[in-house]
């Protein structure tokens, strides 16, 4: 089985499919840096809407946390339609426009909503999908552990490590660590947050 990890970033998935499910993975990642940083080797240059793969020449797509980065998801959806086998599936994790409610960070943060209700919805999604000749099988909230404790999210919150908090203003950030910290001192246990999971065939 081959998968497709496109927008790979670190190559954190790629490495943890391999390892999981010892598969073999088509790395894309456009980033230079994030290319010459990551723990997967090799990674190609390109992007959603130019994926350097043959036609049919992937069982599957993962696509994590990159959907939002897309500039035209009709054009990337007939490269993923092109690059992956007829009924192989595509999934989709991200954080999707108008579903923040799981998500711990934008309860500390509301000003970031702004600018997470600018990222496609899974309705934008679904259609430019659709239109290529995908159907959607499934949509589900899938938690995960994010850190040890409120206090130490905290301690490792940086602003420019996270897209929605890059596009607020300092004193926003500042608002909002102010009360992740004030929480931090009374909240025990796990942070919990849960993204999307949309899947497509």
């Amino acid at each position: 089985m081959r998968i497709l990890d496109l927008g790979s970033g670190t190559g954190m998935w790629a490495r943890a499919f391999i390892d999981w499910y010892d598969i073999e993975v088509a790395a894309v990642e456009p980033s230079e840096a994030m290319r010459a940083r990551s723990m997967h080797q090799p990674v190609v240059h390109g992007d959603a809407e130019r994926i350097p793969l043959d036609d049919g020449s992937v069982d599957a797509a993962w696509i994590s946390t990159v959907i939002h980065h897309v500039p035209d998801l009709n054009r990337a959806a007939r490269e993923l339609r092109r690059v992956v086998r007829p009924g192989g599936p595509v999934l989709i994790r991200s954080a999707f426009a108008g579903r923040h409610q799981a998500i711990t960070l934008f309860r500390y943060f509301p000003e970031a909503i702004r600018v997470l209700d600018t990222y496609p919805s899974v309705a934008d999604v679904e259609a430019a999908f659709t239109a290529a000749g995908f159907v959607t099988v499934g949509l589900e909230q899938v938690p995960q552990v994010t850190a040890a404790s409120l206090r130490e999210a905290a301690t490792a919150l940086r602003h420019e490590a996270h897209t929605p908090l890059q596009l607020i203003s300092d004193d926003e950030y500042a608002a909002g660590l102010a009360r992740l910290r004030k929480a931090a001192q009374r909240e025990t246990g796990p942070v919990v947050d849960a993204l999307d999971l949309l899947v497509l065939t």
